[in-house]
């Protein structure tokens, strides 16, 4: 078990929370990156922060502060219109994926959809306008380490998942689970760290951190920022951190045994924590309310821990 911990509370109690994390990981039957970080002190708490994981829809935080860019530096206009056909949309559960006929509409829009609600048909479009290696140098020069931009939404599908008939999804999360090797690699190009999307916590924590400290620019992190607030995919750690004194923001990523979930909290005293949580299930079922708990148990217990 690797801790990274660094804050001034009691090593003994801090322990004790760190293992019990990974008890209730384990018996959820789950793998994960967490790193907390208190955005003003600098102060962190992770279990195995640097894990790398394919990264799933978290690849949308990126995609759109590298278009939000363009945006600013009058590359492309927010009121530029798309025209998006049936025929190639992106297999997806929300907004244009299920559309029936041609559609035109707005880069701020398709921005809106892909942060909002997940929308993987808006984030393909805007990825044709910011490739993947344009959206990889976005976080280079934003010095983000371990995070790495390879390809759009759609080739994400082109795997056995899409391949099999709605009663064999268990053989997808079955082979997600059983072809994968304990350094990242994996029979499935879109699961294999070395080429598909990744990233870890703390890679996320730093983008997150940068986005909060207003990098690349104040008018790119401010709409990050307020998309991210309007992130209706809250099952994972909103209820841990969406409270009456707290305001969270967040982005979801999830694809076959992969459920991650990034985000910051802001209290009501004006602390601000970032918060990563990447995990992989061993559990070949799609749906598990519990592994979605665990993942919000975990996260919580690392951010009190951090701030008391």
């Amino acid at each position: 078990m690797t801790l990274n911990a660094d804050f001034p509370s009691s090593e003994t109690h801090t322990r004790r929370v760190l293992i019990e994390a990974q008890e209730r990981l384990a018996e959820a039957g789950l793998r994960g990156s967490f790193l907390v970080r208190n955005l003003d002190t600098g102060l962190e708490l992770g279990i195995e922060p640097d894990i790398t994981f394919p990264i799933a829809s978290l690849v949308k935080i990126p995609l759109a502060l590298t278009v939000l860019e363009q945006f600013r530096t009058g590359r492309v206009s927010p009121g530029t219109t798309i025209e998006l056909l049936p025929e190639n949309r992106t297999p997806g559960p929300t907004g244009l994926c299920n559309f029936s006929y041609p559609t035109r509409i707005a880069v701020i829009d398709l921005l809106f959809l892909a942060i909002s609600i997940s929308d993987d048909t808006a984030a393909d479009a805007l990825f044709t306008l910011c490739p993947p290696d344009m959206v990889d140098q976005q976080m280079k020069d934003m010095s983000i380490s371990g995070l790495r931009i390879r390809h759009t939404i759609h080739d994400l599908y082109l795997t056995l998942a899409e391949r099999l008939a709605p009663h064999e999804a268990h053989l997808a999360q079955a082979l997600a689970i059983q072809a994968g090797t304990r350094g990242g690699g994996h029979l499935i190009p879109q699961l294999d760290v070395s080429h598909a999307n990744s990233g870890s916590a703390r890679s996320f924590v730093q983008l997150l951190d940068r986005i909060w400290s207003n990098a690349p620019s104040l008018e790119s992190s401010t709409e990050v920022r307020r998309m991210m607030g309007t992130n209706l995919l809250k099952h994972r750690l909103a209820p841990d951190f969406a409270t009456g004194s707290s305001q969270w923001a967040s982005k979801t990523g999830t694809f076959l045994n992969l459920r991650h979930e990034v985000g910051v909290v802001e209290h009501a005293d004006g602390t601000r924590f970032a918060v990563a949580a990447l995990t992989e299930s061993s559990v070949p079922v799609a749906t598990q309310p519990s592994a979605e708990q665990t993942i919000g148990y975990v996260a919580r217990i690392l951010h009190d821990t951090l701030r008391n």
